[in-house]
């Protein structure tokens, strides 16, 4: 079974672009039933739409590096 969340960080960090990753994470999906199953019940198991599911995660990775980066800063001040 794979790890959907890693394999979303690994591609995030591979592609450093989450329009690039977005599209290569499609194409694994098209290619790969097995991982497209995986992959849709990760996004009902965390309550995102197929469509969503990876942008969401993005969003909230995004999130949470913007605040460790802001409690960094804070210690630096």
């Amino acid at each position: 079974m794979t790890d959907i969340t890693q394999l979303f960080l690994h591609i995030i960090h591979q592609y450093k672009s989450v329009d690039i990753a977005e599209a290569e994470f499609k194409k694994m999906l098209h290619e790969d039933t097995e991982l497209r199953e995986e992959y849709r019940e990760w996004c009902d198991a965390v309550g995102s739409s197929e469509k969503m599911g990876f942008l969401d995660y993005c969003d909230e990775y995004m999130d949470s590096q913007e605040s460790i980066y802001d409690t960094l800063n804070d210690y630096d001040e």
